[in-house]
């Protein structure tokens, strides 16, 4: 066994679950992922609590989404709403073993089968803000991942591995530090109102007056490097070029543009998929708005992955989130999708705080 799924199970069960004797803990992941679901089963028990193991495939939910009908799609099972209802605490384990397995199906069945899952994922977030439900998530190193980052499968797993734990030797302490460094930049937050984003082809303005920034140290991203806001939901104005492709449950769409009047998307166009992005931003009436303005912070991860837990990271980066909000950041937006978009800020980039300069070039200029 590769001792680095030992330790990163720690990481995860000890530091960013905190798993106690007596918590109910479902473990979510792909098959090909087996040696980590081990590592993280055994440190459940190791802990105390009670581990649940739900094991996935990449088949079921394409067969799904080509196969069922409209009741089918929308249908969820009770045992779902138990693991998201009831549950103290999940990690998820995302093993793709082809991230183009959706490409193919339609996006009018696909935007059904997201909204029916809309109440799940406002469950979770709800319990996730109260405190009753904690929840992470990681990846596991696959040749499907690798070929989308375009490296070897041992080059991917040395880069996994490396961002989830920059210091092999002591992976907690080395968030904990991360944790203060990033507490110093939100504590100069505070009480702040008014952002203005400027970068190529964007030039934004939003509010976060009385919006709480949260520090992602690695308690429920793993890898983490982020904090992060939800805008005041009417507030944001102007019109953003995203930098990188984003994708949205295996479909990549490239060269997406957004025009915002009055905090809602009012223009939207990409250069590949265009389609998708329209459907998809049609969802409900809270997909055009955003739920989540964040600055990337991870040094460690400097290229693109095609994988959102990696590239929304990227040190020097910012990205916003289309539909729900997290209700911990003081978010009302709601939504059935959330959708991530990023936008590198390393070339010119700047980032003005109630008309002081925050960030510069990718890189802080006020440290708190």
């Amino acid at each position: 066994m590769d001792v680095r799924n030992e330790k990163l199970a720690n990481l995860i069960i000890k530091y960013s679950l905190r798993v106690k004797p007596g918590n109910t803990v479902l473990i979510r992941g792909g098959k090909i992922a087996e040696p980590l679901l081990k590592a993280l089963y055994q440190e459940v028990l190791d802990s105390g609590g009670h581990p649940f193991l739900w094991t996935e495939y990449d088949w079921s939910e394409e067969m799904l989404l080509r196969l069922g009908n409209e009741d089918q799609i929308t249908y969820i099972q009770k045992p779902t709403e138990i693991f998201y209802g009831e549950f103290d605490r999940l990690i998820r384990v995302r093993a793709e073993e082809n991230t183009k397995a959706l490409n193919g199906v339609d996006g009018e069945k696909f935007a059904r089968y997201t909204q029916a899952r809309g109440p799940l994922m406002n469950t979770y977030m709800a319990r996730s803000a109260s405190g009753a439900l904690n929840w992470a998530v990681t990846m596991y190193p696959t040749n499907a991942y690798a070929q989308d980052a375009d490296m070897s499968l041992d080059d991917y797993a040395n880069f996994l591995y490396g961002a989830c734990m920059p210091d092999l030797n002591d992976p907690i302490g080395y968030w904990q530090r991360v944790s203060e460094r990033q507490g110093r930049i939100i504590k100069w937050l505070e009480g702040k109102k008014n952002v203005h984003l400027l970068g190529k082809g964007t030039d934004l303005r939003l509010s976060i007056d009385g919006r709480r920034f949260i520090n992602c140290d690695c308690r429920v991203n793993i890898p983490d490097g982020e904090i992060f806001t939800e805008p005041v939901e009417d507030s944001i104005e102007g019109h953003v070029s995203f930098s990188y492709p984003t994708i949205y449950h295996s479909r990549e769409v490239t060269g997406v543009q957004l025009e915002f009047k009055k905090g809602r998307v009012v223009k939207a166009s990409a250069d590949k998929n265009e389609e998708f992005l329209l459907k998809t931003i049609d969802t409900d009436e809270g997909a055009r708005g955003v739920g989540e303005f964040a600055i990337g912070t991870n040094e460690g991860i400097r290229q693109f992955t095609r994988q959102i837990l990696f590239d929304e990271k990227i040190g020097g980066s910012f990205h916003m989130a289309l539909g729900k909000g997290y209700p911990e950041s003081g978010s009302k937006a709601q939504s059935s999708i959330h959708w991530d978009m990023i936008c590198d800020l390393r070339d010119g980039g700047q980032i003005w705080v109630d008309n002081q300069l925050l960030y510069e070039n990718g890189k802080f200029v006020i440290e708190g």
